[in-house]
């Protein structure tokens, strides 16, 4: 029997929208990544753990790769660029509808890997016939030649065993970079912020959820709660004014929700208060990217 142990980074990249945060969180059996319909839900790298006696797989699910418009997104796109450096193996997530030659400087990096590119092709549950998929299969064929394909379905978990296993096959011998109990490289709070922050892409329209930055500033923790104190900060008056709403009705239903979802992911009661700052133009401010953990 081998007691050779094995770890590795396994980096997952791809455009907005393909369903990398839900491949992540299935790979991971955690809800790690924040999953909503619209582009651009993550901002940061966020690092899922899987630890078995055999291996410690390191997970980074990336933001959506794009043409940066403003300096959060050139932020956002040196994470994507990061992650093709420090893999032991590339996941490259597309999904079923996507255009292939979108985004094609990117993908002609990922086409020079060295280490081994695993190419997801998520959402099949959407095709109609075999026939479909075997045609998009040969067009990703012909664009990454040197990666192996997998037809998935994050969603309703389909093949993604397979996927896990061949990334089991793929990692160095080596030992564990972080501890065995780890599950994230992201402090509690991380997670607060983002659970607040989907419940703000889930409720809100237009600009208002890309324009919002949530800090926690107190998070007190006993034997069976949390007080948590977090500030939402927007751009504008007028998002302020959207983001409470009448008589603050809005802003007690997203401290509803993720309330709720904190109490989950904690399994404590929480007390959360919501304030709403303004602070304008922050998404162009080095000093407020650097503050907000945009910028090293």
């Amino acid at each position: 029997m081998s007691t050779t142990h094995k770890s590795g980074f396994v980096n997952i990249v791809g455009n907005p929208n393909v369903g990398k945060s839900t491949l992540m969180n299935d790979l991971v059996g955690e809800r790690i990544s924040i999953i909503t319909s619209k582009a651009q839900t993550t901002r940061h790298r966020i690092m899922g753990i899987v630890n078995t006696p055999e291996y410690q797989i390191v997970f980074s699910d990336t933001p959506g790769v794009l043409a940066p418009k403003y300096k959060l997104q050139e932020s956002m796109l040196a994470f994507s660029e990061e992650a093709l450096t420090d893999a032991d193996v590339l996941v490259y997530v597309t999904d079923v509808v996507e255009d292939p030659s979108k985004n094609a400087e990117y993908l002609a990096k990922v086409a020079k890997e060295t280490v081994p590119v695993l190419l997801v092709i998520n959402k099949i549950d959407l095709l109609k016939n075999n026939g479909e998929l075997d045609a998009i299969v040969a067009r990703w064929r012909e664009m990454l030649p040197n990666a192996e394909i997998f037809p998935v379905s994050a969603k309703e978990h389909f093949n993604v065993s397979n996927l896990m296993a061949r990334i089991v096959a793929l990692l160095p011998e080596g030992e564990p970079y972080f501890g065995k109990d780890a599950l994230t490289d992201k402090p509690a709070r991380f997670f607060v912020t983002e659970i607040i922050r989907e419940k703000i892409l889930l409720n809100y329209d237009k600009e208002v959820p890309y324009s919002t930055e949530v800090i926690v500033e107190k998070f007190e923790e006993s034997d069976n709660s949390i007080h948590i104190m977090a500030v939402i900060y927007v751009e504008r008056d007028s998002q302020k004014g959207i983001l409470i709403g009448k008589g603050g009705s809005m802003l007690k239903r997203v401290g509803t929700d993720a309330r709720k979802d904190i109490e989950k992911f904690f399994d404590k009661r929480v007390y959360l208060e919501l304030f709403v700052k303004v602070e304008p133009n922050w998404r162009n401010r080095e000093n407020k990217l650097r503050q907000f953990g945009y910028i090293e």
